[in-house]
């Protein structure tokens, strides 16, 4: 077995606090390096982009589509490659994938306009098959793997303080996402979008050489334990209670499946609500001011939410916060299907807000608490798949709800079916430890 402390000059024992820290801060950043992978990221090049390329939005849309949904067969195998290599290296050439992606994706104009000239022929088809290709590996490398091995290695590093460890972090990069669309903005005004992206891959390839510089598997390795203060006796008798399942393991409890799908629902609502915003909020005569504003209110209650009970996710089960992520669900449904009444905009504020905040306790801290340590990667890359998709989706079928039915709210019932059903199958839900 290689060193866990090979082509790095940084040693852990060495470090005049608990390790774990360095963990938390530098796991944190690696998360948001995964921006320019996230959907947040991707949406602010899509007008420059889409118009260079000669793609209309649809074409533009579904090339994003595509290229996400692709990507989700891949991530649950990366699970397993966290497992077994590490965070470590999975997240330094997740890293370096995703600053050489940006790179082509800068190029994709040149790339294009060769393959056409080899071709001899200029079709749409061109642009979008490479720019699908290319969504491919920023999604996979950015959303999949890097989110996920930052996130899974802060868990490792902590048992009883994990939930106060996920709020520090959880508020760092929320911020973080909250002002990434207002920055990279700027950045495209001032060196245009081809030169964005060649900034954000340097960045990118910078912090890969800080990734194997202090990011650590786990505390084991060094011979220290989660939290840092554990001592001998009590540390034996937490490896004897904890029940580490595989992936296979998990998927046969009621737990995984109910705690993944509302996840995916997250991921569902809030991408096709953000994705669609504007248009939502003027088909019940709202300006483009007011629709933009509702993410103020809902950030402000998400931080809110998400600080409180990852504090207090320490202290109790975390089954109370599945049960109020689905009822959030149900008030985010009813929200957008009654837009037009201000009571229906309080609803999908508080909804949203709600749910924002607990998917951060519950995608982070409940995995680990409920399935161990040991397969976490392949479990949580299997649900990043549910995420990815569900990501996928959304755009396209809020889109065809308003362009096909003529409201956005008829998206409202199929939302609450899905959540009634969660519903039903939560009240058998147990912890699997």
């Amino acid at each position: 077995m290689s060193s866990p402390n090979k082509f790095s000059l940084i040693n852990p024992n060495k470090s005049p606090v608990f390790y774990g820290y360095i963990v938390l801060i530098f796991g944190s950043i690696g998360v948001l390096a995964s921006i320019p992978g996230q959907t947040v990221g991707v949406s602010v090049f899509t007008d420059p982009v889409k118009d260079a390329l000669g793609l209309s939005r649809n074409q533009f849309s579904n090339a994003y589509m595509i290229g996400t949904l692709f990507s989700s067969f891949f991530v649950s195998k990366a699970g397993v490659w966290f497992d077994k290599y590490g965070a470590r290296y999975v997240a330094f050439f997740a890293t370096v994938l995703l600053g050489f992606s940006l790179i082509l994706c800068s190029f994709s104009v040149n790339i294009s306009q060769a393959i056409s000239s080899l071709l001899n022929r200029e079709i749409w088809f061109i642009p979008f098959t490479v720019i699908t290709g290319l969504f491919f590996l920023i999604r996979f490398s950015g959303q999949g793997i890097l989110t996920m091995s930052s996130r899974n290695m802060i868990m490792m590093w902590f048992d009883k303080h994990r939930g106060k460890v996920n709020s520090i972090s959880s508020i760092g990069v929320s911020l973080g996402f909250s002002a990434s669309p207002i920055l990279m903005n700027k950045l495209i005004d001032d060196n245009g979008w081809e030169t964005s992206w060649q900034l954000l891959a340097l960045c990118l390839f910078i912090f890969s050489f800080c990734i194997l510089q202090f990011y650590r598997n786990k505390p084991e390795d060094f011979g220290m334990k989660p939290d840092g203060g554990v001592s001998n006796k009590k540390a034996v008798r937490i490896e004897h209670v904890e029940n580490n399942l595989t992936l296979e393991e998990a998927k046969k409890t009621r737990a995984f499946w109910v705690i993944g799908f509302i996840l995916a629902f997250n991921s569902f609502f809030s991408t096709g609500f953000t994705f669609h915003v504007v248009s939502i909020f003027g088909s019940q005569d709202y300006t483009k001011s007011q629709a933009i504003s509702v993410f103020l209110p809902i950030s402000i209650i998400a931080i809110s939410v998400s600080t409180l009970c990852n504090i207090l996710s320490d202290y109790m089960k975390h089954k109370i916060y599945i049960l109020i992520m689905i009822l959030s669900g149900v008030l985010a449904s009813i929200g957008l299907m009654f837009l037009s009444n201000p009571i229906g905009l309080y609803m999908l504020i508080c909804g949203l807000g709600v749910l924002g905040g607990l998917f951060s306790v519950v995608n982070a801290v409940t995995w680990p608490r409920y399935y161990g340590r040991k397969y976490l990667g392949s479990i949580t890359g299997k649900v990043m798949s549910f995420l990815v998709i569900a990501s996928a989706i959304a755009p396209s079928m809020f889109s065809y709800c308003f362009s096909i039915l003529g409201s956005y709210s008829y998206i409202s019932y199929v939302t609450l079916g899905f959540l009634v059903i969660l519903l039903g199958a939560f009240f058998k839900v147990k912890n699997p430890q």
